[in-house]
């Protein structure tokens, strides 16, 4: 275990009743809607949990709830180590960043970092030092004197985070704060992001996206929602390579999501059990990586991600199955090849091929059996997360 997953280890098992947040079985209801269902989740003081899923999934719910922005029909909310459930925005001392920046136009930038300190009445003298050290951080200190008007969205963002920072907060919440930056921008704030959080490691962030990219760089464990309720939760490493629910496996990273049928299982010497399996009518099986013993004869599916897909010789096909090449796309320093098999598209990602297969043609895709992980159920319909 590195010094950095030793960290993150600590600030999950540290006590909520000193900071952080957590939810307990909050519901949240509009008009008689359920927008999110009996939702549960602690995130430890220092930890980033980012919230993810489609449009639509409660993540943006949950966030507000905090806040004070959304009363919960039932449950609670505590951040920052009290019962917040019941205190109006002003009294939370949460710091906020949502997307659209909410700068005063009219107001400097220093105008904008200090007007939170302000409406919180912190004294005057100190003011002026909390300001300089939010810039300072933000790297908006030469920025000071210029109106909103005048800096570029990634620098209007900045600003944002900054004025979050000011009030100095145990609890910051960000709703999507680099969606209306473009990609460049994006991955730069991205870097900030991450850097800022080393600086305040003891700031609990809540930082909802729709973007995995976003959550897989940022986030110490990843909750992942659909239907206004929680799907699962674990780190980005835990999802990406054991998911165990269809939606995390496909939201989380592409995958290539096959229904197979358990032809046997065992148990393997890393304490998981190795099972073999049936993908279609395919009499050869298939040795696949199962967090659980699984009888002979039940449907399971086979989750792939494309980029550890290989393709194999027709005469050397271990661990492999066939299928029909329908698309081949070049991007560049890599090649996509998409593929049918039994009725469902698989997808291969592999550095530039020198000679890649043709439309139609008959490959044999290889893959190793660590690599494939067995989850339940047996539909294999593609999340959003899983573009092409």
């Amino acid at each position: 275990m590195t010094e950095a997953e030793a960290g993150r280890t600590d600030r999950r098992s540290a006590s909520p009743g000193g900071g952080g947040i957590r939810f307990e079985d909050v519901t949240v209801a509009y008009n008689g809607t359920v927008v999110l269902d009996s939702f549960s989740l602690e995130v430890a003081p220092g930890e980033v949990v980012a919230l993810l899923g489609p449009s639509g999934s409660g993540k943006t719910t949950a966030l507000r709830a905090v806040a004070g922005f959304v009363r919960p029909a039932s449950g609670r909310v505590y951040a920052g180590g009290r019962d917040v459930t019941d205190l109006p925005p002003y009294k939370r001392g949460l710091g906020m960043v949502v997307q659209q920046y909410a700068l005063f136009p009219h107001m400097r930038v220093e105008q904008n970092v200090a007007f939170g300190l302000k409406a919180q009445k912190v004294a005057k003298a100190q003011i002026p030092g909390r300001v300089a050290e939010a810039l300072r951080m933000t790297g908006m200190s030469p920025f000071a004197q210029r109106y909103p008007r005048e800096l570029s969205g990634g620098q209007q963002q900045r600003v944002a985070i900054a004025r979050a920072l000011a009030i100095q907060p145990s609890v910051l919440l960000l709703d999507e704060p680099l969606s209306a930056l473009d990609a460049q921008l994006r991955s730069g704030m991205l870097a900030e992001l991450a850097r800022l959080h080393r600086e305040l490691p003891d700031v609990s962030i809540l930082y909802v996206t729709h973007d995995q990219i976003e959550a897989l760089t940022l986030a110490d464990r990843i909750a992942v929602m659909n239907d206004a309720r929680l799907v699962e939760v674990g780190t980005a490493r835990e999802l990406y390579k054991r998911p165990g629910t269809e939606f995390a496996a496909g939201f989380v990273g592409n995958s290539n999501l096959l229904p197979v049928t358990v032809a046997e299982c065992a148990p393997h010497a890393d304490g998981s059990f190795r099972a073999a399996v049936r993908i279609g009518t395919q009499s050869q099986p298939v040795a696949a990586t199962s967090a659980e013993a699984v009888a002979a004869g039940e449907a399971r599916t086979l989750c792939l991600r494309p980029h550890l897909l290989e393709l194999a010789a027709a005469e050397h096909h271990d661990n492999a199955f066939q299928a029909r090449v329908t698309e081949v796309q070049w991007r560049g320093s890599s090649h996509r090849v998409f593929a049918e098999v039994h009725g469902h598209e698989v997808r291969l990602d592999a550095n530039e091929l020198r000679n890649p297969p043709g439309i139609g043609e008959t490959v044999w895709f290889h893959f190793s059996a660590q690599d494939a992980v067995l989850i339940p159920g047996s539909g294999a319909a593609l999340a959003e997360g899983g573009a092409r």
